[in-house]
């Protein structure tokens, strides 16, 4: 049977009359993907005021790994609504906040004792990290990656490398960062290619120390182990490793974001093993909880330890509701399959992603780690001119035809994949279907022109 269910016009007249509400009462720096209210979802399923149901290939923005209102983490959220809502872990401790801290410690790669953080969103617990980072080592600087993103508060943003929607207008930034550029091989600064370059990017930062920067300033170096917000750029094998031997090297500790690649996305629980790095201290956060904020760093214990009692924390940071819907998530991710299945969905979309590349010209680029796969489309394959009206027009076109998408990349020409993990082969072929008519009917136009 079809999931995909379209009633009315894209939008219909009840989502029309709440855009008129939101225009009147949300700031219009708060942004939205799909011009549709969501009334409700189940699974890889959301239905909008209007009754159309799609199928969601956003996630949430990668937060519904485990699908939505997966019944044993809504259960496990009610059963924890009856119990108790909020103390605040730093008024009164629990035992759900030191369980899930000490399963998240078991879970992250690394040989060596781990203690773990819980606070709210990716962005505090990017800052929680480089504040952990900087009064361990007694040093200020942070280098950070091109194309990279790390949320939008004021730390966070000033590592975040994208001025229009996220920067304009927000600065003066943080002092003591330092930016490079990542191993994104397709848009190459150094104008090498994999393997021949030998992952000279990493080669690069050395030099960044002898003439600009040096060393024994660096804090922190912030890695996302997959781009996410930057266009799902997937490093080669080799990479991260050689940026964690240049950190050790350096007495810099390693913060892997693991925000967006985390909890089986790529096919791992967290991208970094895929390169066998042990991070110093990772973050994580989005599908931790299925929806519900949370988030964490994980860490080495004596880094951990290091900021005086009380210089971490915050009000609701390892709420009880939050970490009750957590343990459901490990659960899961325990007694089911989802990390074969990530590899599974990612293979079946790259497939139908590379027939497109064989007959539309604007498919530049298809790259993949598990399930996140992310499609960059160029105007031209010579010069790489991203698309970026392109890809808003297929997205555009996706949501009127039942699926709900977002775009990535710098450029915004990036359609990334984002679906439960969860999906069926039969959503996923009829979603990729609805894709592939959106692909189509752009490069007709193209042609046309």
């Amino acid at each position: 049977m079809a999931a995909i269910s379209i009633r009315t016009e894209i939008p219909g007249p009840r989502s029309r009359a709440l855009m008129r509400r939101r225009a009147a009462a949300v700031p219009r720096g708060v942004a939205h993907a799909a011009p549709v209210f969501a009334a409700s979802a189940d699974g890889v399923r959301v239905t909008d005021v209007d009754g159309n149901v799609y199928l969601d290939f956003a996630g949430g923005i990668g937060v519904m790994n485990v699908g939505h209102s997966a019944p044993s983490v809504v259960a496990a959220v009610g059963r924890q609504a009856e119990r108790l809502t909020h103390v605040c872990f730093a008024v009164q401790p629990y035992e759900s906040y030191v369980a899930l801290a000490e399963r998240l410690a078991a879970l992250t790669p690394g040989r060596f004792a781990k203690k773990t953080l819980l606070v709210n969103s990716g962005a505090e617990a990017i800052e929680n990290a480089i504040k952990i980072a900087r009064h361990a080592t007694g040093r200020p600087g942070v280098l950070c990656f091109e194309d990279a993103f790390h949320g939008r508060t004021l730390l966070a943003l000033s590592l975040t490398s994208r001025v229009a929607p996220y920067k304009l207008g927000f600065g003066p930034f943080v002092p003591d960062v330092v930016r490079v550029p990542y191993a994104y091989c397709y848009r190459c600064a150094y104008h090498t290619e994999h393997p021949d370059c030998a992952v000279a990017c990493v080669d690069a930062i050395e030099r960044q120390f002898q003439r600009h920067v040096d060393p024994r300033t660096i804090a922190a170096v912030v890695v996302e182990p997959v781009l996410g917000e930057g266009g799902f750029v997937v490093p080669p094998i080799g990479y991260l490793s050689k940026l964690a031997a240049l950190c050790r090297r350096h007495g810099i500790v390693l913060i892997v974001d693991e925000v967006q690649t985390g909890f089986g996305r790529t096919g791992r629980m967290f991208a970094c093993e895929h390169d066998g790095v042990e991070p110093d201290l990772l973050v994580a956060a989005k599908s931790l909880a299925a929806g519900l904020p949370l988030a964490a760093v994980i860490g080495r214990a004596e880094l951990m330890d290091s900021p005086v009692e009380g210089g971490l924390g915050g009000t609701y940071g390892g709420n009880p509701i939050a970490c009750a819907a957590a343990h459901a998530v490990l659960d899961l991710f325990e007694s089911g399959d989802l990390l074969r299945r990530s590899e599974a969905i990612g293979a079946r979309i790259e497939a139908r992603a590379r027939e497109w590349a064989r007959s539309c010209p604007l498919v530049g680029d298809v790259r993949r780690r598990g399930a996140m796969v992310g499609v960059e489309l160029v105007t031209n394959r010579e010069t790489r001119e991203p698309a970026k009206r392109e890809t808003e027009e297929i997205i555009r076109l996706a949501c009127e035809r039942g699926v709900l998408m977002i775009a990535a990349g710098t450029f915004g020409n990036v359609i990334r994949f984002l679906t439960p993990l969860t999906i069926t082969n039969d959503e996923l072929d009829e979603g990729l279907e609805v894709l592939s008519e959106s692909v189509r009917a752009v490069t007709s136009q193209l042609a046309a022109r």
